[in-house]
């Protein structure tokens, strides 16, 4: 089962300007074919899936830790996406009546790379890639076989890594910049993870061909904070008592990859601190939230009291 938690792995800046272009490109972050959504279907699956869990349980933790996390990924990217569509933070949340909808409130979105964000969508995110292609279920391997497994989930990380590496090439806004600067990290230490567990269970140094690709995370600004404080050498159980047995492959000695900050890699029960979830205010001049905000704010109100 999972446990969620009402927070984000990362603390994302609020966006400056609306800029439904930008969403649109981090959309490849979410539903491409190495985005959060294929790295989640691949690990998720493969977990359900697996053979002799008891057996080669240190793997079987690898694998469904990682899903964990990756059910984060596409949180934190869908919300980055929403964000950047919905514009900056408003004090007071939602407000006012629409205005004069015949005045076409809507018409920027006739010239934006992925009109049905808004036009079905209301701005907010699916399971899309960067174009709006429905993100698709044949990107999803699971094989059976533990090793052919964990080499299809080292280069899905690192097919991964060169896609987030080409998107913030892409954009230069803070909130999707903060988005690719985080995953960066965390994809770093998911191919690593994956060579280590393929170097216990074949005895092939897969981590020499690390990092791969060549990308240098000190010169990405938005990485540092994270290497700084280790993220780089954590993987997280996302659970108070199970999942341990990794630090048989994520831990015993192993160091973090040359290039990065030097120690020694470690299994961190829990989960991260994260961040705040932003929220997004209502849109009124298309009826979204289609209600009187004054009186659904106060039944609101009064069931949050009798809750306490």
């Amino acid at each position: 089962m999972f446990l969620r938690i009402d927070k984000l792995q990362a603390e994302l800046p609020a966006p400056k300007r609306k800029d439904p272009n930008a969403a649109a490109a981090l959309q490849e972050l979410l539903g491409g074919k190495y985005g959060e959504m294929s790295t989640l279907g691949n690990y998720m699956f493969q977990s359900f899936n697996f053979r002799s869990k008891s057996k080669l349980r240190p793997f079987y933790n690898l694998v469904a830790s990682i899903t964990a996390e990756e059910l984060g990924h596409v949180e934190l990217v869908s919300n980055g996406v929403a964000m950047l569509a919905n514009g900056p933070d408003k004090e007071g949340g939602d407000a006012g009546d629409g205005g004069d909808i015949s005045g076409t409130p809507f018409e920027d979105m006739q010239n934006i790379r992925s009109a049905a964000s808004f036009l079905s969508h209301g701005g907010g995110v699916v399971p899309a890639d960067s174009n709006g292609l429905s993100w698709n279920k044949d990107f999803i391997t699971t094989t059976g076989n533990v090793v052919v497994d964990l080499l299809h989930n080292f280069h899905l990380e690192c097919g991964a890594r060169l896609h987030k590496l080409r998107v913030y090439e892409t954009v230069s806004d803070p909130t999707s910049r903060e988005v690719c600067g985080y995953l960066l990290v965390r994809g770093s230490v998911h191919a690593h993870a994956y060579a280590l567990a393929l170097k216990k269970i074949t005895g092939v140094e897969l981590e020499k061909f690390l990092p791969t690709p060549n990308i240098d995370l000190s010169k990405i600004p938005e990485s540092q904070k994270y290497l700084d404080e280790g993220s780089h050498r954590r993987l997280y159980t996302f659970s108070p008592n199970d999942y341990k047995e990794m630090a048989g492959i994520w831990g015993n000695g192993e160091q973090a990859l040359p290039g990065d900050p030097a120690g020694e890699l470690e299994v961190v029960d829990g989960h991260p601190e994260g961040g705040k979830i932003h929220q997004l205010t209502g849109v009124p001049s298309a009826f979204t939230p289609d209600y009187a905000p004054e009186e659904m704010f106060e039944i609101a109100e009064k069931l949050y009291k009798a809750s306490r």
